[in-house]
């Protein structure tokens, strides 16, 4: 659809001699005095219209509503050929399976509003993820389902002003689900897995790992924003090999989603998950109670700790893992303190 074309709204043949439209309008006169009518004329600015006539549409009314049709023609044609190339298969994906393209026209178009209007995500500290080479985020975990893991990567992803992408390293339980693996492919996910951390680093990824695991999100509501074990350092490692900095993250809000306040531990070992989690609303009320509380949430991402001045064989020196593991966690539990004194209501 061609862009609608903007027509003057004069006439040059209703202009005086200096280029200004006129309009005549008889006046009676005095009645009853036998007078001639006078004729009086009006002068209205070029190109413009009487100023007392509310309901005129002005040259920039016209040139807006043209530029939103040229903006919708724009948006239509960007959505037909993307579906073109998906149908023809004319689009490229990774080695890991990551579909750049879906992710950012559908994936992350799904998540957005969850991510802006119901948990109303508030990031802090961007600007620490560098601008370019890899850098892995170490966060914690929480909330029973990981939406932490999702709302982290669309923080990423709209927000740093390099237009970086996150990719994050799930459990195994990820890639067995149906759809659920899919998904998480094209997303950018990998298998939480030393070989497939390093390879993302050393390619300049931005890569996301939460050490926590499945004690973090599974754990009971009375002791949410304390971290668990980081496990044995298996990601400070894979820094050190990459020379690749650790950027620690906070998360404020996930707790609160599903507030788990029971396990039945019975029916998870039945089902093959490392916990059930039994919530105020799930599975009282069905369907209904997967649905999350609308908390508001905050995301900062900390300070960069550096990796690249260690010789090679740091890697293998355990002690040197376990002091740089411990200062990561250690500033990330802080730093949730803090944001928790500032925070004044889950809710609001």
């Amino acid at each position: 659809m061609a862009d609608a074309k903007v027509i003057p709204f004069d006439d040059d043949r209703s202009r005086g001699a200096s280029g200004q439209r006129s309009q005549r309008r008889r006046s009676t006169g005095s009645r009853g005095t036998g007078e001639p009518a006078a004729v009086h004329e009006v002068q209205f600015p070029a190109g413009g219209e009487n100023p007392q006539d509310d309901g005129s549409v002005t040259g920039d009314d016209k040139a807006a509503a043209a530029g939103k049709e040229g903006g919708l023609d724009r948006r239509i044609a960007g959505g037909l050929a993307f579906l073109r190339r998906r149908l023809t298969g004319d689009y490229e994906v990774d080695d890991f399976g990551y579909d750049e393209e879906l992710t950012d026209q559908v994936l992350m178009s799904l998540l957005r509003p969850l991510y802006e209007k119901y948990f109303r995500v508030e990031v802090k500290g961007i600007e620490n993820i560098p601008s370019r080479g890899g850098a892995l985020i170490v966060a914690n975990h929480s909330g029973t389902l990981p939406l932490d893991g999702l709302m982290m990567q669309v923080a990423v992803h709209d927000h740093h002003p390099a237009d970086r992408h996150l990719r994050l390293l799930a459990a195994d339980l990820v890639f067995v689900l149906p759809v659920v693996n899919e998904l998480a492919r094209k997303a950018g996910h990998t298998l939480a897995c030393t070989e497939d951390a390093q390879r993302l680093l050393e390619r300049g990824e931005v890569v996301g790992v939460m050490p926590e695991g499945f004690k973090g999100i599974g754990k009971p509501f009375g002791e949410r924003y304390k971290l668990q074990r980081f496990g044995r350092g298996g990601f400070v490692s894979t820094a050190l090999r990459a020379g690749a900095p650790i950027i620690p993250c906070s998360i404020v809000g996930a707790e609160e989603i599903y507030p788990m306040i029971g396990n039945a531990k019975t029916l998870a070992r039945l089902l093959g998950f490392p916990y059930f989690p039994i919530t105020p609303t799930f599975p009282w009320l069905g369907p209904l109670g997967a649905i999350p509380l609308p908390t508001k949430w905050t995301i900062q991402f900390g300070e960069p700790i550096s990796t690249d001045g260690y010789p090679p064989e740091a890697a293998e020196d355990p002690m040197l893992m376990f002091n740089l593991t411990d200062q990561v966690r250690e500033q990330i539990q802080h730093t949730l303190y803090k944001l928790l004194v500032q925070r004044r209501s889950v809710f609001f």
